[in-house]
């Protein structure tokens, strides 16, 4: 799964996907799930045991980790 674009991904992620995306480890994406929003956690939704995230949710998480670290350059 490596190279994947924003635009090959499925519309429903796993934590695979999302590690492959970010080039993380899948420990690190289920460590992000367990933080809330606020502290930098990213929104996921159960489905069963299995931890699922919107595609749209995960783009708004990068935004607004990219948004954090400039305002904390200016």
């Amino acid at each position: 799964m490596k190279n994947k674009t924003r635009n090959t991904l499925p519309e429903v992620l796993t934590a695979k996907h999302i590690a492959d995306y970010l080039g993380i480890s899948r420990r690190r994406v289920y460590e992000l799930f367990q933080m809330s929003k606020e502290a930098g956690g990213i929104p996921n939704f159960d489905i069963g045991n299995s931890k699922r995230v919107e595609k749209d949710d995960l783009v708004i998480w990068i935004q607004e980790r990219k948004s954090e670290k400039e305002a904390a350059f200016v």
